[in-house]
């Protein structure tokens, strides 16, 4: 069953007749899902650093943000790359403030966002492309960032969590030359653009993401049939799961991505790889960044922090 505050959510949505995204133009999209951190994301949490950066990308600079936690000493730190959600299309580095502060306090980790190039601006492998230099570069730039590039791990929610797990076989794989990545956090991450899930039919309609809203994202995203599947949009289908770094799946119940998710953890599972699935079998897609009216979105961000402060 719907969690209760999950219902009376989306009954709130409705009530107050919030477009959905398929129906606006991508730029009013964007708009739109910025303007709701305010009702659902807690105040942010005050942080030792926050800094803008700048990467150097194939295709020019790349913006990145750096959150250094409240209680860290100085040392050099851990630290994840974490890619926002958003369909390839809306999301940036305001829009997951809240969430790289609450999960760089409650690591001890710093975090460093990416903001990706958008589609459909730039489509296909534009994302990829960026989120793979971003992750090099804060590899190679290590000293000056005071973090330990032994202990880099990488995550995302929903899209970001599509390009974690494609940035970790891209590094397996070579190909961003040596980058030890020791740790993925991919939550309800996308991971087949064929969208044939029995989860994208039982969880279609009426869950905030619907099969229309996905379509409306990949079709901004990728303007090619034959990229759905490529691995770098869809790392479900890569001929090999192994040797790759261990990870915290995390689903929600009434996630139209839900069964992808579970069948990205079963991949990397039966390859070998030391793999955590939780599913939030009440909850709906997007649900992490909206601790304000989420009672288990601080939950499973607590879960995310906890796993990362233990494993990296």
């Amino acid at each position: 069953m719907l969690h209760p505050q999950a219902r009376a959510l989306l009954d709130l949505l409705a009530t107050r007749g919030v477009p959905t995204i398929e129906s606006l133009p991508h730029l009013d999209a964007r708009s739109t899902y910025r303007e709701r951190r305010a009702i659902l994301q807690p105040l942010p949490q005050d942080v030792a650093e926050v800094r803008d950066l700048s990467a150097t990308g194939p295709h020019g600079p790349i913006p990145l943000r750096l959150y250094r936690p409240e209680a860290e000493q100085g040392a050099r730190l851990p630290v994840l790359v974490y890619y926002h959600g958003g369909g390839w299309v809306i999301g940036d580095l305001d829009t997951h403030d809240t969430l790289c502060r609450e999960l760089a306090n409650g690591s001890g980790m710093a975090v460093v966002a990416v903001d990706y190039r958008l589609a459909p601006e730039h489509r296909f492998p534009a994302a990829y492309d960026d989120a793979l230099a971003a992750t090099r570069w804060v590899h190679d730039h290590a000293d000056e960032l005071g973090i330990d590039a032994t202990r880099l791990a990488v995550g995302g929610d929903s899209a970001g969590g599509n390009l974690a797990a494609v940035v970790c076989l891209a590094a397996r794989d070579g190909l961003a030359g040596r980058l030890p990545i020791v740790f993925q956090l991919l939550v309800y991450p996308g991971t087949d653009q064929r969208r044939q899930h029995a989860s994208h039919t039982s969880n279609g309609k009426g869950y905030l993401l619907t099969a229309n809203t996905i379509t409306w994202f990949h079709d901004h995203y990728i303007d090619d049939p034959k990229h759905d599947l490529d691995w770098r949009a869809s790392p479900l289908l890569h001929v090999d799961h192994g040797g790759l770094p261990p990870a915290l799946v995390l689903t929600a119940g009434y996630d139209p991505l839900r069964d992808e998710g579970l069948d990205y953890a079963r991949a990397l599972s039966a390859a070998g790889n030391s793999t955590s699935y939780v599913c939030f079998e009440r909850q709906i897609h997007g649900f992490i960044t909206m601790g304000k009216v989420l009672d288990e979105a601080n939950t499973a961000m607590a879960l995310c922090a906890a796993e990362l402060r233990r494993r990296v």
